[in-house]
């Protein structure tokens, strides 16, 4: 109590810091990430360590040109921009294109713009986006996981990963379309452009929602498992890391747009079950539109910012040139965010 008789103003620690929020993510991230490495084996472990080493490495690099104090690398936020970055990978990218990528999140998409706090981007999504438009062929080459047999790699032998992962397939005699396959939001597009619809194009994919459920399909590294993701989602949401507003108005936009346009023309439109277990709607939805610094900060915002994230993806999944439109709605959606933030801010009492 002060002089005046009023008690102070209670600035109680409750706990709850940048470092341990980070750790929350990767902790909910672990299903997805066990799930990869059951699908990818070796690849998955070289791909992981590598971006979470190459963007702390760069990391620490920037704070020592910056004069900083390195202790700055220990709330966990570069681990976490590598984990991701390795989680939006194929499992198979040549050793150098990761690398450009921990570069491209870390100083491009973080540290130019002042650091942890600033960025406007998500540096994970971000760095993708680059990847994808510098690498089409490389970052579309979605490898043969465990589960459909992957003849020709045994991708569980350490040895044969080490040589597919630093020499590429040319070191295993063995061109890259024969260990890669089409993604199930890939074939879908490619059929369609050829005239075929979406029910015949599932069924010649052999198409199963109950795989896609669990995880036993192609794509990145941390898209393939509804449920792992759900899990990790559900954790977020219990541990009040996230807010529900983003993720439900993202997924639920996706579903009923997906709903209403198939009932129009099924054969174009995909219905609404598979856009939410194909690609990375459920990654994007509860981990990267999530990130509370590229995000509004009332929860009508983030009602409206899902809402625009979901129109996004459905537009550019339905009518777009690329088959997944989760990481380009959530950065277009980002640059948003100051007139979202704006416009719906609280009105202050009074006033």
């Amino acid at each position: 109590m002060n002089n005046s008789g009023l008690i102070s103003s209670p600035h109680a620690h409750g706990g709850d810091t940048i470092r341990a929020n980070m750790l929350s993510v990767m902790l909910a991230l672990a299903p997805a990430t066990v799930v990869s490495v059951y699908l990818f084996g070796w690849m998955a472990v070289f791909l992981i360590v590598l971006c979470m080493a190459g963007c702390m490495l760069t990391e620490m690099a920037c704070l020592k040109l910056m004069d900083r104090p390195p202790s700055a690398l220990g709330d966990g936020s570069a681990a976490l921009t590598g984990l991701f970055l390795a989680l939006t990978l194929p499992a198979y990218v040549p050793w150098w294109i990761p690398l450009i990528g921990c570069i491209t999140a870390i100083i491009l998409s973080k540290q130019v713009y002042g650091g942890l706090g600033h960025n406007p981007f998500n540096p994970a999504l971000a760095a993708r986006v680059v990847l994808l438009i510098s690498f089409p062929l490389n970052m579309t080459a979605w490898i043969i996981p465990m589960h459909a047999g992957a003849p020709l790699v045994n991708l569980y032998d350490f040895a044969q990963c080490w040589h597919l992962f630093w020499l590429g397939p040319e070191s295993l005699h063995q061109g890259l379309d024969a260990i890669t396959m089409a993604s199930p939001l890939g074939h879908v597009k490619t059929e369609w452009s050829r005239g075929i619809g979406v029910l015949e194009a599932l069924r010649e994919y052999d198409y199963s929602y109950l795989d896609a459920f669990l995880g036993r399909e192609s794509g990145s590294l941390g898209e393939t498992s509804t449920l792992a993701l759900l899990l990790g989602g559900v954790y977020l949401l219990a541990r009040h890391t996230i807010a529900w507003h983003i993720p439900v108005s993202f997924i639920a936009t996706v579903s009923v747009l997906a709903l209403i346009f198939n009932q129009i023309n099924p054969e174009h439109f995909a219905p609404p079950l598979f856009h939410l277990l194909a690609g990375g709607l459920m990654l994007g939805a509860f981990f990267m539109a999530t990130d509370p610094v590229t995000s509004p900060v009332t929860p009508h915002g983030q009602l409206v910012f899902g809402i625009g994230c979901g129109i996004l993806t459905w537009s550019i999944r339905s009518f777009g040139g690329y088959p997944e439109g989760v990481m380009f709605s959530i950065l277009l959606m980002n640059c948003a965010v100051p007139l979202i933030d704006h416009y719906l801010r609280p009105r202050v009492y009074g006033k």
